[in-house]
């Protein structure tokens, strides 16, 4: 993937710069899903390897200074496959297996990547019933207002799940109106935007966006759709099929 860097984003307070941006689908059945990358250290979900694909194709596309580089991945529900194995061992009297630890895995990924790419800057990882892609652009302008920061890669991964999570989902959309994902049980997608300020951004730049016109009340609560579209636009497609090498394998 050759992600693209010619548009920007602006929110109500300022210009934001894409820097690059990808995404990646596992087992959807679209056209363009890709096998599920490997990951060391990370077992039977897609989470950790999809939010590592699309951060680190951003970061290699448009390599910078780890040190003024801060991350944020947003995802509603998590990692809803390590949760539902976690609990259907424990349910059946099944040794515990520490890797299956789903609170973590937010976190765990993105310190894995700080790793990979010496990023040193603030790394979050949230999770909201509204729409991601805004939350994030606020959250990166908030962050960009640091002198010591060039630029933020915003992520998002959203997974299927089982009835539990569906039941989980409805509970959530309840009186709200809002359809619960369609997504299989083992499917999985992310999204990623490297955004840096204005005047950090290519020569000649065209285009805008305001985040609060991408969010749409008939959306699932928490749906990375209006990142993956933003992505979408501005990622070439990829014929990569997993992750990229890591020095310590």
């Amino acid at each position: 993937m050759t992600p693209t860097d010619e548009t920007h984003l602006t929110d109500q307070r300022s210009y934001l710069s894409v820097l690059a941006a990808a995404t990646a689908t596992h087992d959807t059945g679209r056209d363009d899903d890709i096998a599920l990358p490997k990951l060391p250290g990370f077992v039977e979900s897609a989470f950790s390897p999809l939010a590592y694909e699309v951060g680190s194709r951003c970061l290699t596309a448009r390599s910078g200074d780890g040190d003024r580089t801060a991350v944020a991945l947003a995802s509603l529900m998590g990692d809803t496959t390590t949760a539902d194995l976690a609990s259907r061992r424990m349910v059946s009297g099944r040794v515990h297996n520490p890797l299956l630890f789903m609170q973590a895995t937010a976190n765990s990924v993105l310190g894995h990547m700080s790793r990979e790419f010496g990023i040193t800057g603030q790394m979050l990882s949230l999770s909201t019933l509204d729409d991601p892609l805004t939350e994030l652009l606020a959250m990166a302008d908030l962050l960009l207002e640091e002198p010591e920061l060039d630029r933020v890669l915003v992520l998002a991964v959203e997974l299927g799940g089982g009835e539990r999570v569906a039941a989980v989902h409805r509970e959530l959309a309840a009186d709200s109106g809002r359809p619960v994902p369609a997504l299989p049980a083992s499917a999985g997608l992310a999204a990623a935007v490297l955004l840096g300020r204005p005047d950090d951004g290519p020569a000649g730049a065209q285009g805008s966006i305001r985040p609060t016109q991408t969010a749409r009340s008939a959306q699932q609560l928490g749906s990375i759709q209006s990142l993956f579209e933003l992505a979408t636009a501005h990622a070439e497609p990829s014929t990569e099929t997993e992750t990229h090498t890591h020095a310590h394998q």
